[in-house]
């Protein structure tokens, strides 16, 4: 592909002078933008692999740009021209990620020599982009099983998202694989070689999540015999994902919001900020936005999170992928040395009209359950109707002919495992992949407490 270059300066001979040095060399495609404001919209709405932009200008200058420009394509390479040449300004275009700062008078000379410079460096993260892309579509790494159009769409939301450092929301139903969606999302980005951290907000009371995310000093409460450095700093360079945020008390909500303002805080018991570089990704099966708007959430802290939004389709909605997600399932759980068994055509045919109100975890689950009783290297009709939930398609309307709510599809779900276990919980929460203290507080939710 052609190089894309974009020129930005409010000084209209400057700007034409350098567009048409460049324009002699047909090896780039050639924008330009007559302020900063303009230049803006432009990297907007388009990608360039090199800016050259002005410093001094009215309204927007260089450095807006160039925050611009990374925030929204962190890949593409800044040079500041200016006639100001000066050290701190040389120094903080270089911290927000400017390639060179070049003072005017121009040499074209040396323009061309940066030039080509900053595009060898763009070509090469854009190799390693696509390396790592490919690294990622093989095994050994987490991936979205299946090729339905709706997991297509998925899967180009993720490539596209992976590659702006942004804060983003994962919104979807209960089982439809959101933490995955976020390993993916890291492994994709430019902070695969750094941790990635997950932590269920709903599974710990408030004391415990603030200990466990910004860690404590020593002496900060009774047994607190030594410092602890917190998940934030743990995952310093890397990507926290905060499973279940919606469950988080409306005192922590603040407390994360100060977070991503500010991007440090203090451990417990402590005097010292401490900064922290990460990127944050954070799940709900929950509408946060009308939760929101209801203030059992924080207006601030959504927008916070909700930078960007990807959306994660339940099963029903992409049914053609059963079949692989099913023969995957079997052999994540066949032992090493044993033969997948194949599934045959009528248990497939059952499993595509299934309606799943548990998602794709609800599947996994139903597979291990066929393998159990599967004849041999075969799973037929048999050991599938001792296996697969009553509840079929046709039953999911109530008498009223209306669909139940999600809620109501989760309360059943859970009744019928507590059912399947005689009440053990811990087994419960075993088969739902979910941890005690979240079954504990959606049996309280639903009023499953009561022996009826």
């Amino acid at each position: 592909m052609i190089p894309r270059i974009l020129v930005v300066d409010d000084e209209e001979i400057a700007r034409e002078n350098v567009v048409y040095m460049l324009e002699k060399d047909s090896k780039y495609e050639i924008f330009s933008a007559a302020d900063g404001g303009e230049a803006i919209k432009l990297v907007q709405s388009q990608e360039f692999d090199l800016v050259l932009t002005d410093l001094r200008m009215k309204g927007h200058d260089g450095i807006a740009v160039l925050s611009a420009v990374k925030k929204c394509w962190p890949d593409c390479e800044v040079i500041i021209i200016t006639g100001y040449a000066t050290i701190s300004t040389a120094v903080e275009a270089m911290q927000k990620g400017a390639y060179h700062y070049l003072a005017k008078p121009v040499n074209m000379d040396e323009l061309f020599a940066l030039v080509q410079k900053a595009l060898e460096k763009r070509a090469l993260k854009a190799e390693i982009s696509k390396l790592r892309k490919q690294v990622a579509s093989h095994a050994g790494t987490v991936k979205i099983i299946g090729h339905s159009p709706t997991t297509q769409l998925l899967k180009e939301s993720i490539e596209q998202v992976a590659q702006l450092d942004c804060n983003v929301l994962i919104q979807g139903e209960t089982g439809t694989g959101k933490e995955l969606v976020a390993r993916v999302i890291h492994e994709l980005s430019a902070r695969a070689d750094k941790k990635f951290v997950a932590f269920n907000c709903g599974a710990f009371t408030e004391e415990l999540i603030t200990s466990e995310l910004f860690g404590y000093e020593k002496g900060a409460f009774t047994g607190a015999g030594q410092v602890k450095r917190g998940l934030l700093e743990m995952a310093d360079g890397g990507t926290v994902f905060f499973d279940e945020v919606g469950e988080l008390s409306l005192a922590m909500q603040v407390k994360l919001l100060r977070f991503l303002q500010e991007r440090t805080f203090m451990r417990v018991g402590g005097t010292k900020e401490i900064s922290v570089d990460v990127r944050i990704l954070a799940a709900t099966n929950k509408d946060l936005k009308k939760e929101s708007e209801e203030g059992t959430f924080r207006v601030d802290l959504f927008y916070r999170l909700d930078v960007l939004t990807i959306q994660v389709p339940p099963l029903a909605k992409r049914k053609e992928d059963i079949p692989l997600l099913v023969n995957h399932f079997l052999a994540k759980h066949s032992p090493n040395s044993a033969e997948i068994p194949k599934v045959s055509s009528r248990v497939i045919e059952t499993l595509l009209a299934y309606e799943y109100p548990g998602n794709i975890r609800e599947l996994e689950n139903i597979s291990q359950r066929l393998l159990l009783h599967s004849d041999g290297d075969l799973i037929n009709g048999s050991a599938f109707d001792r296996d697969l939930p009553t509840t079929g398609s046709s039953q999911l309307r109530d008498s009223g002919n209306s669909w139940p709510s999600l809620e109501e599809h989760e309360k059943n779900y859970i009744l019928e495992v507590l059912d399947e276990v005689e009440g053990n919980k811990s087994k419960a929460a075993k088969i739902l992949k979910i941890d005690r203290v979240s079954l504990w507080r959606k049996i309280k939710r639903y009023g499953l407490d009561n022996p009826d």
